[in-house]
């Protein structure tokens, strides 16, 4: 059975990673979409009832986020010095993106407790489209090894068959405000909720 298409009008459907793992961050808090292009997981973040923040390059892109979200244009990879200083996040979400430098800065944007959800494209990808340049593609393992000082919650490094994509995944949460970097993460228990349409 194939899926119904949606509507012209309607924004894509959140990537399933982010809508499986999103309800880890604190309900109501503050969410960075980084990289977050035509805003697919602004506007379904929002609409969960997140603050959420939108960082892109593309102000054209961004433009119809800023009814919904804080939006910061800013190109992420000239040099430029991280654009969002002394912030910190509940939820820090990146799909489809990789730029090495960026790595390091992230765990330093979340908040004790906070939750990073990644998904980008590994190595084995060039088969199936793009990106196919190794410098967007991450290297086996590579994103499990990128966050040290974050305790992982769940990781995935494989082939999806639908649509074709060879990808990384990986969730990982803060340590707790005591500093306590071997807290366990918090994971439940979780009251059930319904996240998709």
């Amino acid at each position: 059975m194939q899926p119904t298409p949606a509507p012209p009008h309607a924004a894509p459907p959140p990537s399933r990673w982010v809508a499986r793992w999103a309800p880890l961050i604190e309900p109501g808090g503050t969410v960075l979409d980084l990289a977050c292009g035509s805003g697919r997981h602004v506007r379904w973040l929002a609409a969960h009832g997140w603050r959420v923040t939108g960082v892109d390059r593309d102000s054209a892109a961004v433009q119809p986020l800023r009814d919904l979200a804080e939006v910061v244009v800013a190109d992420l990879e000239d040099g430029s010095p991280w654009p969002l200083p002394g912030r910190r996040f509940d939820g820090i979400v990146v799909t489809n993106y990789l730029w090495r430098a960026l790595l390091p800065w992230l765990p330093a944007a979340l908040a004790p407790g906070g939750v990073l959800i990644y998904e980008t494209f590994a190595e084995g990808h060039e088969r199936y489209g793009k990106p196919s340049n190794p410098a967007f593609l991450l290297r086996p393992g590579e994103l499990l090894g990128a966050f040290p000082g974050l305790a992982v919650v769940a990781f995935e490094d494989g082939l999806e068959a639908e649509p074709a994509r060879r990808v990384q995944r990986l969730v990982a949460v803060a340590g707790a405000a005591d500093g306590d970097a071997g807290a366990p993460p918090r994971i439940g228990p979780f009251a059930p909720r319904r996240l998709l349409p």
